[in-house]
């Protein structure tokens, strides 16, 4: 067998462990919560439901059985690439997921790929000025700034570009109807509140981590050996430091994806921003087990793959990895 084939294998194999044990997580925890999608939707006084119509719609959906045959049937369905029926939507939860799924994607994925060029850029050059009054300058406000929760960001910049200056739509993603390059500048405009909440939200810990590991690089002799050969500033701070300062950053970027796929959960919401981040609220509010159960294991999947993709890559950005392995 291949080294590279016996490294591979162990990883895969762990993380196919913790495939099955959040899935299990993500079934077990929304029947924990008290009350029933059913009754919730169906009981009452106004929409209220006789108890043998509501025994019929339970059974529907499958409902009616014990916790270890739904959990038999959450497992069936996977297998068969299905994940149920959404009690609220009365759809299949992958044609709800699908739906919302792209909103998400764009949004984080930008947010996380501005927040590492700008979390990192200006780590480095606080690093670059450390000890000056820039560099503390720097360090107050971005512990300030992640010292702030996302929704509080969020609504400050409602507050002031959307509400005071009247820039940007503070709700939605897309008009209902439209097409062409007005109808894409329109969701841009929509996406700008909400992306910048999320750059701004996960900047924070990108710059202090960028700034801690750029300090300690500038430090080490192959930088002094740098100066000593008389190279320019710039191309040791980009071409020598910055390039090996930039590795735990990598790292960290993709443990920090469950972090803003989470706080996308309180972004969206603030912004009625249709993304999976809304959706999670949605079903949490009416108890929607197929639909929770469905939204989180995609989360879940997401979060390993990108951690998967992270074990993979690392030795291309880092040789010493390679050798090692």
């Amino acid at each position: 067998m291949p080294s590279r084939l016996r490294v591979l294998l162990p990883r895969v194999g762990q993380y196919l462990l913790v495939g099955w044990a959040a899935a299990t997580l993500n079934f077990a925890l929304p029947h924990l919560a008290p009350g029933d999608p059913v009754d919730y939707l169906y009981a009452g006084e106004t929409l209220g439901l006789a108890p043998e119509l509501r025994e019929q719609i339970r059974a529907g959906y499958g409902l009616d059985r014990s916790i270890p045959e739904q959990y038999g049937a959450f497992w069936a369905g996977l297998a068969r690439g299905e994940l149920g029926t959404s009690v609220q939507y009365n759809r299949p939860v992958v044609d709800v997921l699908m739906d919302h799924l792209p909103w998400t994607v764009v949004l984080v994925g930008l947010a996380t790929v501005a927040s590492f060029v700008i979390g990192t850029a200006l780590g480095a050059w606080a690093a670059w000025h450390r000890g000056t009054r820039r560099d503390a300058g720097a360090v107050v406000a971005m512990l300030a700034l992640g010292s702030m929760p996302g929704f509080w960001i969020g609504m400050i910049l409602i507050a002031v570009f959307a509400v005071a200056l009247g820039w940007f739509p503070s709700y939605g993603a897309a008009p209902p109807d439209g097409s062409g390059i007005a109808w894409l500048g329109d969701v841009a405009a929509r996406m700008a509140l909400p992306l910048a909440t999320l750059t701004l939200a996960g900047c924070a810990g990108v710059f202090m981590l960028a700034r801690a590991t750029m300090t300690t690089v500038l430090d080490e002799p192959f930088v002094r050996l740098a100066r000593a050969m008389g190279l320019p500033e710039w191309r040791i701070a980009i071409g020598h430091a910055l390039r090996n300062a930039v590795l735990p950053i990598y790292t960290y970027l993709t443990l920090e994806l469950g972090v803003l796929l989470s706080g996308a959960v309180v972004v969206e919401s603030v912004f009625a921003y249709p993304g999976l981040g809304r959706l999670i609220f949605e079903a949490v509010t009416v108890r929607d087990y197929p639909l929770l159960q469905g939204a989180f294991l995609l989360v879940t999947v997401g979060i390993i793959a990108a951690n998967l993709l992270a074990d993979l890559t690392y030795p291309l950005l880092d040789p010493r990895v390679r050798v090692a392995a």
